[in-house]
């Protein structure tokens, strides 16, 4: 299957993507703060709206990286730059300033499943990290010779779908124990905010002596 990345890729990716996905963050504190508040399937349709908002973002970078490739394979390779060094600054963030988590557990009218998965939508779509994120971490991945880079790309996103759902649904699962479990432990996120920042700065360590060659 020529939209398939090697395997390589794929092993590098999935890490990447298993510790993105249990870095805490703002759609992470939704989930469980949906949950704890709301109920879980209040929890699982703002996971829902979060996933496809990645979808959405998936398939806006595989209809402009591939028209970047198409047009200039050196706007493409600078974009990897680009990349490379936003994957430092995230890295250097999450060491620096650590996870953003802080779920509360407040009572209030019950609101509708559409409008949790709103939430979950407009927190994925609207947050300007994930559209960077997005738009310099999946071209890493693939090269701007590759006449199938469009469907990798596709290909890859669906996979970040696929492998952050089985990491989150148990955090939505377990909200209330999975809240106090993290705010008494604060090394938990620290070590996860560590793991974050080492791969990534792998990764763009990787992107930039790779093109220099």
């Amino acid at each position: 299957m020529s939209f398939v990345p090697d395997t390589a890729t794929l092993i590098q990716f999935a890490i990447a993507t298993v510790i993105l996905a249990i870095t805490p963050g703002p759609d992470m504190t939704l989930f469980v703060s949906r949950t704890l508040s709301q109920g879980r399937a209040s929890g699982f349709a703002s996971l829902a709206g979060a996933l496809t908002g990645t979808l959405i973002h998936t398939t806006l970078v595989v209809v402009g990286i591939s028209a970047l490739i198409i047009a200039s394979p050196m706007a493409f390779f600078a974009l990897k730059i680009f990349g490379a060094g936003y994957l430092v600054f995230l890295a250097f963030q999450a060491v620096t300033k650590g996870s953003a988590f802080s779920p509360q557990k407040s009572t209030g009218p019950q609101v509708s499943l559409f409008r949790s998965w709103a939430a979950g939508l407009g927190i994925n779509l609207l947050n300007p990290k994930i559209i960077l994120f997005f738009m310099t971490f999946l071209p890493q991945f693939v090269s701007a010779h590759d006449p199938n880079a469009s469907g990798k790309l596709f290909f890859l996103g669906v996979m970040f779908v696929a492998l952050s759902t089985p990491v989150t649904v148990p955090m939505v699962l377990a909200a209330e124990k999975f809240s106090a479990a993290m705010k008494a432990s604060p090394r938990f996120t620290r070590v996860a905010d560590y793991l974050f920042g080492g791969v990534f700065s792998a990764f763009a360590l990787k992107i930039i002596t790779t093109q220099a060659r």
